[in-house]
């Protein structure tokens, strides 16, 4: 039943935090990107985009919700099928929720700068995608797309995603001017970079140990990432004792934790971590 309890409460807590993440989000956009005019990038974009479009030529004020929810239909719908039930349900709950809270929630005028509207509502934009790939959620739209390959390919694909804003932007450039445009990509870049900075599952570290209670660590790794690591032996140089060494690769959300055990298994613990620029071959990642 404390097991169970536990999950309960987790997962509570993690829905507060979707509907958090989306009422930030919905304000973010009613302070900042309609107050520069800016389009963010991915669906949020597109359904700005055809908002302006509306607005601009034919005079009418479409919901923002509407078209957010019929857009992102089909993403969810291959998430359902290959990354799981939670993920795409917290995924729907955070659209669902932003989307109302952008048509009903009115923003706060902070400034009419257009830099600072950037810059600013561009770090808040990263925070609140980020606060939803916490808890194994996502803001949908192109983030889905996102996470469907980055699962897939086990690579950050966030960067590969700032190409495709761009070209969105390039088409915002053509019909509304070139300098919301221009103001709008410093907008998704600030984004892109909080949630690079922020947001570590797809980054991979390799770390070397060497240690005396080898077989102790060894299992607390796979305890602990669920993947197993490699033993080396070896010999010290300074007074030839025979010594193990252990190689494994993890994510970088794992890397801080299992440092902090290892050095808890053995205090004595020499370890070395170095950033890991590519992988080839079978990783066992975490499910989301």
């Amino acid at each position: 039943i404390f097991i169970y309890m536990n999950k309960a409460i987790k997962e509570t807590f993690n829905i507060i935090l979707v509907i958090l993440a989306a009422i930030l989000m919905a304000v973010n956009i009613n302070t900042f990107v309609y107050t520069a005019g800016l389009l963010p990038g991915g669906f949020t974009g597109i359904v700005l985009l055809i908002q302006n479009i509306f607005q601009k030529y034919f005079n009418i004020k479409i919901p923002y919700s509407l078209f957010l929810w019929i857009l992102n239909l089909w993403p969810a719908l291959i998430c359902l099928k290959n990354i799981g039930k939670r993920f795409t349900f917290l995924s729907l709950l955070m659209i669902i929720v932003s989307g109302l809270a952008t048509d009903f929630i009115p923003g706060f005028f902070v400034t009419d700068d257009i830099l600072l509207c950037a810059i600013f509502g561009g770090i808040i934009n990263g925070i609140s995608i980020c606060l939803c790939l916490f808890v194994g959620a996502t803001s949908g739209g192109t983030d889905f797309i996102s996470i469907y390959f980055s699962e897939k390919k086990g690579i950050s694909a966030w960067n590969y995603i700032f190409v495709g804003n761009c070209i969105l932007l390039t088409v915002f450039g053509f019909l509304f001017g070139w300098t919301k445009a221009l103001y709008s990509i410093i907008f998704q870049f600030a984004t892109t970079q909080i949630i690079n900075v922020l947001y570590k599952r797809y980054q991979k570290s390799t770390i070397f140990i060497i240690s005396d209670d080898w077989e102790e660590i060894v299992k607390m790794i796979k305890r602990t990432t669920n993947h197993n690591a490699t033993i080396f032996s070896g010999k010290g140089s300074y007074n030839g004792a025979n010594r193990t060494m252990i190689y494994t690769i993890v994510g970088k959300d794992q890397e801080p934790q299992l440092v902090h055990k290892i050095m808890q298994i053995d205090p004595n613990a020499f370890v070395n971590v170095l950033e890991t620029k590519a992988l080839l071959g079978n990783f066992n990642m975490q499910k989301l």
